[in-house]
């Protein structure tokens, strides 16, 4: 299934160069295209870990494929990406897009909530903590992105977590696990974690994820967005099969860290990074 983009409404910031477009769904989507400078596996990742992320019940956007027709890059000139030498027009066919949070039902969106408001006005905080086991387990090698929504008449917003691009090491599909890779900057939204509990359902959603489905989610990805290499996305599922299991000790290296971001997370029972997840499957 896809949508049909209508519209340029403009372009957006980061390093994607995405475009902001109005689709024959009637919804306004981020349009990331295949030739933007960050690598078309860029637009994979998007999608597999966009649908891995809901499949485990995190708040993320909406996703579609979006076609972009040649007529509507010729008539728009702000259709181009930016090099470091000149630009270029964005390609024309199956680009990804994902479901711009700031359109209604909602009517304020921050990119950026002040770290003194996170506990005061965020409905979902604890959400960080179940966006963090999925930026493990996929290997998410930039620092965790999230949009804050607020619908009319009410005070609190939703975080919803976007950017699924460096997820799989970008452009590479290996999974070097730098441990301060893929936390949010803000610490201060984990400091209700207080052990693993605290990261339930999620961790025990992925450690139980069926291999299946997510041999299903994969194979939905449209073949040019990994150049039809049908071997390494085979390989990747693999390996994210593999994952389950260690989950728990990449957090366990994650909070024995220096940088210390679950200061709240006093438990006795924490064992070595590689202990933990194995006594965890041991008792499945």
């Amino acid at each position: 299934m896809s949508v049909r983009a209508l519209r340029h409404i403009r372009r957006m910031r980061g390093g994607a160069q995405s475009h902001l477009m109005r689709c024959s769904d009637g919804n306004l989507y981020v349009v990331k295209f295949q030739n933007n400078p960050q690598g078309i596996r860029v637009l994979a990742n998007e999608q597999f870990a966009t649908r891995l992320a809901e499949s485990v019940g995190l708040p993320v956007p909406q996703t579609e494929i979006v076609e972009v027709d040649d007529r509507l890059i010729e008539r728009t000139p702000e259709l181009s990406i930016q090099l470091a030498h000149g630009t270029t027009k964005c390609v024309a066919g199956m680009q990804f897009g994902s479901m711009y949070v700031a359109d209604p039902p909602y009517e304020a969106v921050l990119d950026h909530m002040p770290a003194e408001l996170l506990h005061s006005r965020v409905r979902n905080l604890d959400a960080f903590a179940g966006i963090l086991v999925l930026d493990k387990w996929t290997g998410n090698i930039d620092g965790r992105q999230a949009a804050f929504c607020r619908r009319s008449r009410e005070r609190l917003y939703t975080a919803v977590f976007i950017d699924q691009g460096y997820c799989f090491n970008a452009e590479c599909w290996t999974f070097p696990d730098y441990p301060l890779r893929g936390i949010y900057g803000h610490h201060e939204v984990y400091s209700s974690v207080r052990g693993w509990k605290s990261f339930e359902p999620w961790l025990s959603r992925i450690e139980q994820f069926p291999p299946d489905q997510i041999r299903a989610i994969a194979n939905r990805i449209p073949a040019e967005w990994y150049g039809g290499e049908q071997s390494c996305l085979d390989n990747l599922v693999e390996e994210l099969v593999a994952r389950r299991g260690i989950v728990r000790g990449l957090i366990q290296t994650l909070r024995i860290s220096p940088c210390r971001p679950f200061p709240l997370w006093t438990e006795i029972r924490a064992s070595s990074s590689s202990g933990i997840g194995e006594s965890h499957l041991m008792s499945r």
